[in-house]
């Protein structure tokens, strides 16, 4: 597998994951899962960014991870528990499967 690869497939597990405990918060679990959820917002900003990376220096399209990181970056601007919150990880989540799909390639 490619480096590219893998971080792409690394980034979007660790981004299910994000949103599965954002659901879960969402839907009124343990305040203490917080902190989880801003460790994995975290991970998931710089594993879209190594992603993208990698993917520009295999000669791949990384550049269509770009809206997904700047809506990843704009996230604090969100109240969390408001639908502008979860509305925006949604446009998040999309924008990462579409950059994703596009810096994948053609290389098996």
């Amino acid at each position: 597998m490619l480096p590219h690869h893998l971080a792409l497939l690394v980034t979007a597990a660790l981004l299910l994951a994000l949103m599965t405990l954002g659901l879960s918060l969402q839907l009124g679990a343990r305040r203490a899962a917080r902190w989880p959820h801003h460790a994995l917002f975290l991970a998931v900003s710089a594993g879209t960014g190594l992603a993208g990376t990698l993917s520009v220096w295999a000669g791949q399209a990384g550049w269509a991870l770009l809206p997904a990181l700047l809506l990843l970056l704009s996230m604090p601007r969100t109240r969390p528990g408001h639908a502008g919150h979860w509305q925006r990880a949604l446009l998040c989540a999309g924008a990462y499967l579409g950059g994703a799909a596009l810096a994948w390639g053609g290389h098996a």
